[in-house]
């Protein structure tokens, strides 16, 4: 019996052995190759204008080829903007969703292939039984009452002779990386959105301090009117005038103050806590510095460190193992099993001679009519094939598109804050005279009001021209793929 269970497992592993030595049909997915292109716009671009003595007016010089820092956003030194964003990559629950995704799809793997060995089940059974006296007894002992024990070892196993099986695991391997670059993607998209959102913070806080200003400015205002009217010297409609002025500039506040509150309720959520836990963070533009040098990755790069090409890629993949999938499902399917055991009548005399038993099987199942199904599987992979590299192709131009756009934004956000600086430093000319000419009596109240929103309105506009700056920086690191290849606790493929 010994020597018959050495023979039966000795020719699966000879069968499996050949026939796993067959071919693997469908095609044989090639990484595209990178892009042939020399830049990102039209001109190249290396240095942005800069305007002295306002914050964040300082010249921005592009660096071709130079890599991106892994916690890119210390280059904008702000301690509670690097506190906030590594509180966010630690508990925000939409990254701990991609990492539980990028387990599943491992797993999944690590399933399908155990398909690529046999498949060994035990099993025992005990039977207690009685035959009829007028038919032959079960046993050689001659009795009707008998009990029988019957331990049994089966072997089963499917040869990926045609390899649908290594174009299965090949598919599901390209869905794993592809939900590691989806992983990656949560992880730059979670700290630009931190850094963006931090950004309009500042910004709406320089909003709100400069409409302090200006209500501070329309209220000295007109005390002055009513003191002038109150002496003759400026006419009722001249106060009601002001006093409509105060009153819009105070309608201004509410609103500023509204996207305040909701944008810090944004920030609490994104570091992964409840609007009600206030954070101790808090960001001014004046805080926050400029980064000068700005590494741009080269355009050969680019598809290597943008996970949303990356994606696209894997997907790509996936979809050309499918269609070897798609193909060996037409193929006949060859199927190796054995049974090998014992069955006495008494437990004592399980693993005794004369006892044992054991069979194999070989069978070959090929597919004859299906209606057409499986012919209309494989034409729906190779369209599906088309798709994926047509989506590839999309998503890189749309990356290429994303650094342009960011590179354009800077340059002109440079020259728009030197335009709202200069037109601030007007207008505070403008109103500073307009006031003194209109107390000294050569002015109308008219141009002195025209003088007073000129101004609000600059002021607005530089505030906004700087936070600018600072947003397309940080979208600038985001477009180039935001230096995850340089973190550690990005998981390795």
């Amino acid at each position: 019996m010994f020597r018959s269970r050495q023979s039966h497992f000795r020719f699966i592993a000879a069968s499996a052995l050949l026939l796993t030595a067959g071919c693997v049909v469908g095609p044989k997915f090639k990484k595209p190759a990178a892009p042939d292109v020399g830049g990102y716009t039209p001109a190249p671009i290396s240095t942005t204008s800069s305007t002295a003595k306002v914050p964040g007016g300082e010249a921005q010089h592009f660096l071709d080829g130079r890599d991106i820092p892994g916690e890119w956003w210390t280059l904008f030194h702000s301690k509670p903007l690097n506190d906030l964003i590594e509180r966010s990559l630690k508990a925000n629950p939409d990254l701990k969703a991609a990492q539980a995704a990028l387990l599943v799809a491992r797993e999944n793997v690590l399933a399908q292939r155990g398909f690529y060995y046999p498949n060994v089940s035990g099993s025992l059974t005990v039977t207690r039984a009685r035959t009829a006296e007028d038919l032959s007894p079960a046993l050689n002992a001659n009795i009707q009452n008998y009990s029988l024990y019957t331990p049994q070892v089966s072997v089963s196993y499917v040869p990926d002779v045609f390899g649908l099986n290594r174009r299965t695991v090949e598919s599901l391997d390209a869905l794993a990386q592809q939900a590691r670059f989806a992983l990656i993607a949560t992880h730059i998209t979670l700290s630009s959105n931190v850094a963006a959102g931090a950004i309009v913070e500042a910004s709406l806080r320089g909003q709100i301090n400069a409409t302090h200003e200006l209500i501070t400015i329309n209220t000295d205002m007109l005390k002055i009117l009513r003191e002038q009217h109150a002496r003759g010297y400026a006419s009722e409609l001249d106060v009601a005038a002001q006093e409509s002025q105060l009153a819009q500039v105070n309608a201004t506040l509410p609103p500023l103050l509204k996207q305040l509150a909701q944008q810090r309720d944004l920030l609490a959520v994104l570091a992964g806590g409840f609007p009600n836990q206030d954070l101790t963070e808090k960001f001014e533009l004046s805080n926050l510095q400029l980064p000068q040098e700005l590494p741009v990755s080269l355009p050969s790069k680019l598809v290597e460190q943008r996970p949303d090409v990356r994606q696209a890629e894997e997907n790509f993949h996936a979809a050309s193992a499918l269609i070897g999938v798609a193909i060996a499902n037409r193929i006949p399917t060859i199927t190796l099993s054995a049974d090998a055991g014992s069955s006495p009548d008494q437990i004592s005399k399980m693993f005794s001679g004369g006892n044992g038993f054991w069979d194999l099987t070989a069978g070959i199942t090929q597919p004859i009519f299906n209606a057409g199904t499986l012919r209309h599987r494989e034409r729906a992979a190779q369209a599906a094939y088309t798709q994926a590299a047509e989506q590839y192709r999309s998503t890189v131009l749309t990356a290429f598109q994303n650094v342009a756009d960011t590179l354009h934004a800077l340059q002109q956000d440079a020259d728009a804050l030197q335009a709202a600086a200069a037109a601030k430093s007007a207008a505070s000319v403008t109103l500073d005279l307009s006031r003194k000419q209109y107390q000294s009596g050569y002015a109308s109240y008219l141009a002195l009001l025209s003088a007073e929103q000129a101004y609000q309105q600059a002021v607005m506009n530089l505030v906004q021209a700087q936070a600018n700056r600072y947003a397309d920086t940080a979208a600038l690191f985001q477009a180039l793929g935001g230096g995850w290849w340089n973190r550690t606790d990005i998981p390795a493929s």
